[in-house]
């Protein structure tokens, strides 16, 4: 597979059905990214507590309601279908986790997609660094915190972090790279002790699976686009759909393109 259709061929094969696995290492140079899709009469809240919480939210597109195609990322996608595995709530709980939303989206959902990890992985392995859950063929591991985020209307709740483990001169290398990526959440939020954010067992992630980490390494933390799911336990929406932690929606867009979405993305 060329690296010009990677992401068309991964996309079709989601869509297909014949895809549902989480998307680590998938469509490498490709931008990933996080799904959320809420009511109309609840998407400036949520809009704003991007904007308050741009570290774990980098907004990189709106799509209006009743639009299921993000103009911007992939004009040619379909938010109903083209995502390996969704979340659907209700009521504050999860309700469901299918393959395809199509029969359950609503005309009134406005769809946010945030910038996610996985598109900085490559530049971690190009430079000859273990991204230790995508070497052990897992999802990357996912923790809440104590971190409060600042509440806007209805959402509030806790930082989630994914975590990747790595020696101490490589964690170093490791925030440099990703630090040039800040509209996929950038440079770590936090290096070493887990128990300092209140993560009480690594191998207990409360979202993805557990890695091994080894001698003489730390684990290091970046913040992550699954906590706008761990907001809307506490928002209680009548409904929303989100993307099933780790399973993202591939984008056209290059990370060389990344630069451009310093842009309005509404």
């Amino acid at each position: 597979m060329s690296d010009d259709c990677a992401y068309q061929q991964l996309r079709e094969r989601i869509r297909a059905g014949e895809f549902a696995a989480p998307t680590a290492g998938e469509a490498p140079g490709y931008i990933q990214a996080n799904l959320v899709a809420v009511p109309k009469a609840y998407a400036f809240d949520f809009l704003l507590f991007c904007q308050r919480n741009p570290k774990p939210c980098p907004l990189l597109e709106v799509v209006d309601a009743g639009e299921v195609a993000p103009r911007r990322l992939a004009p040619d996608a379909d938010l109903r279908t083209d995502v390996p595995r969704y979340r659907v709530w209700i009521k504050g709980e999860l309700a469901e986790e299918p393959t395809d939303v199509s029969a359950v989206w609503r005309d009134d959902l406005v769809s946010f997609l945030l910038g996610c990890s996985f598109s900085f992985e490559k530049p971690l392995r190009d430079a000859g660094l273990d991204v230790r859950h995508i070497t052990c063929g897992r999802n990357v591991s996912m923790y809440r915190t104590t971190i409060p985020c600042r509440e806007a209307g209805v959402f509030a709740g806790p930082m989630v972090v994914s975590m990747r483990p790595f020696l101490p001169r490589d964690a170093l290398r490791a925030t440099l790279i990703t630090g040039a990526f800040p509209q996929v959440h950038g440079a770590p939020i936090h290096q070493g002790n887990p128990a300092a954010i209140g993560i009480g067992d690594l191998a207990q992630p409360d979202y993805g699976d557990a890695v091994p980490i080894d001698e003489g390494e730390i684990p290091v933390f970046w913040a992550c686009g699954v906590t706008p799911q761990a907001a809307l336990l506490t928002a209680k929406l009548p409904f929303a759909i989100t993307h099933a932690p780790g399973h993202m929606f591939i984008t056209n867009i290059q990370e060389e393109q990344l630069q451009w979405f310093s842009e309005s993305v509404c």
